[in-house]
């Protein structure tokens, strides 16, 4: 898998948070390929959508929502780091 950011840096610091959640979303998943991430940016807010195969719809989500959980407090902490806040919303 080729990832767009470079050498040295950590996902997040070379990305965007559309970019950020995709690649997460594509180390769970067992159908990658189906992924598709949408960013609905405002002046201070971003909604990001990320769509998944109905049968990975559970690795996102994760035994009681935790894993979608640590994937929104990710994105909080770089969305932060920009002064921004963020939603994500995964649809399956």
């Amino acid at each position: 898998m080729k990832s767009s950011h470079t050498e040295g840096q950590t996902p997040g610091e070379g990305c965007s948070m559309k970019e950020l959640v995709e690649i997460m979303a594509r180390s769970l998943v067992d159908k990658p390929e189906a992924i598709s991430v949408n960013e609905i940016g405002g002046a201070h807010s971003s909604i990001i959508e990320l769509k998944v195969a109905k049968e990975d719809i559970g690795k996102i989500i994760g035994k009681q929502g935790r894993t979608a959980d640590a994937m929104r407090t990710i994105l909080s902490a770089v969305a932060a780091k920009h002064n921004k806040r963020s939603v994500l919303e995964v649809i399956g």
